[in-house]
């Protein structure tokens, strides 16, 4: 067993994983679509949606739990399709929790 080529295709592993994760991406709504968040599977914010309709009501605290609501569900699909993805590269499902 040569512990360097082990050791190499436990590093292309991973940044095999990282590019995947970083491609992934998901989104998340609340308020019946009014506020959408997207995130990478990196979990980097990559975007905020707030249709105009959320900010007729001018309530700032409702506004933010919309933003909450849509940034959790958006970690609830990524939480999701990261366990997909590594059942697909055969890596253990609990692993994602490490991520």
């Amino acid at each position: 067993m040569n512990i360097q080529k082990m050791l190499q295709q436990a590093q292309k592993a991973q940044e095999d994983m990282q590019r995947a994760l970083g491609e992934l991406e998901v989104e998340g709504s609340a308020g019946g679509g009014l506020v959408k968040v997207r995130l990478n599977g990196l979990k980097e914010l990559r975007g905020v949606s707030i249709d105009p309709q959320a900010l007729e009501e001018r309530d700032a605290t409702l506004l933010a739990d919309l933003v909450t609501a849509a940034w959790e569900e958006a970690g609830r699909q990524l939480e999701e399709r990261t366990r997909a993805l590594l059942g697909r590269m055969g890596l253990p499902p609990g692993l994602s929790g490490m991520l």
